[in-house]
């Protein structure tokens, strides 16, 4: 049998109100036209619907099964509707989010993860880069946002950006818990340039920005170099040599010993630059900030002249 979707809702409301004429007012039909569909649905399922009594309507058995499986399919439906819409406005262009290495282990998965699901509508671009590149991007307006190692005032005064501060990057040295670290406070990367050390791949950003300030610092022997933060923990963690990582990509649940360094190279900090077109920022650009400062656990900052802005890309 065929069901018609309008005398489906039309007979869940009256036996929700227990009225005909209220069912027929949440329709916007007229009370002759509700009682003629509802006849129209008893004759189509060949048997008694409600029971019509003085004060109303209630539902015969059949009709309690009936409104039962209506609220189903009319749910079903919805689901399908918005489903099915999500495809029918144009998608704009993705929003680009350029970030070192040290930056995607956890703050740009949190962030993302929680934007995603706050804008169905709208994708992201991820691509890990190096400051200067990223930099150079955001200013010839080929990237929306940039997850930057430099002073704010750096990277506003060197390539007219808005920038704003978005946390504490700084690196430490970890290690097997009861190994070399345990009760050490600080040591500095000569004294751990003497042990074994695990690593992050040469084209790594992270790799890169370290070897740049090691020129004058001893050779240090690597036992193996991987691709990513987790597997340089995981290592380190194990006892295999001692790593030097971001703060920030450490769990603190991690049974693991971990050291301050005392070179001033290691104290970094994270910072959210916005492209050249910040000036003309859609709400999806501004949106990905929030959930970034968020995950960064940063309070709410506007870039100039944005404020209220909510136009397309």
């Amino acid at each position: 049998m065929r069901y018609d979707l309008d005398d489906l809702r039309l007979f869940v409301h009256i036996v929700v109100a227990g009225s005909i004429t209220a069912g027929a007012r949440l329709m916007h039909l007229s009370l002759p036209s509700a009682s003629a569909r509802v006849r129209a649905l008893e004759a189509h399922a060949g048997v008694d619907l409600l029971i019509r009594e003085r004060r109303g309507v209630r539902p015969t058995p059949a009709g309690t099964t009936l409104a039962r499986h209506a609220r189903d399919v009319l749910a079903q439906t919805a689901r399908l509707d918005s489903a099915v819409a999500s495809y029918t406005a144009a998608p704009g262009a993705p929003v680009v989010l350029l970030a070192g290495g040290s930056a995607m282990h956890r703050l740009v998965p949190r962030a993302l993860t929680s934007y995603l699901l706050e804008y169905p509508e709208h994708d992201v671009t991820v691509v890990e880069q190096r400051t200067p590149q990223t930099l150079r991007r955001l200013a010839d307006g080929t990237a929306d946002l940039g997850i930057v190692l430099t002073e704010p005032a750096r990277a506003g005064e060197d390539h007219e950006l808005y920038a704003e501060p978005l946390g504490d990057d700084s690196l430490v040295v970890i290690g097997q818990t009861g190994g070399i670290l345990t009760g050490r406070t600080e040591i500095s990367y000569r004294e751990i340039a003497e042990h074994p050390l695990v690593g992050l791949d040469l084209d790594s950003s992270l790799r890169q920005w370290m070897d740049q300030r090691l020129a004058q610092a001893p050779v240090a022997r690597y036992r193996t170099l991987v691709p990513n933060l987790h597997t340089l923990i995981t290592l380190a963690a194990g006892g295999v040599g001692l790593a030097v990582v971001p703060r920030r990509a450490l769990d603190p649940g991690l049974p693991i010993d971990v050291c301050a360094l005392q070179d001033p190279w290691s104290h970094r900090r994270h910072v959210l630059c916005w492209g050249a077109h910040v000036r003309t920022t859609s709400a999806p650009i501004a949106g990905l900030a929030k959930h970034l400062r968020a995950a960064a656990g940063i309070a709410r900052a506007t870039p100039p002249d944005s404020a209220g802005d909510t136009g397309g890309r």
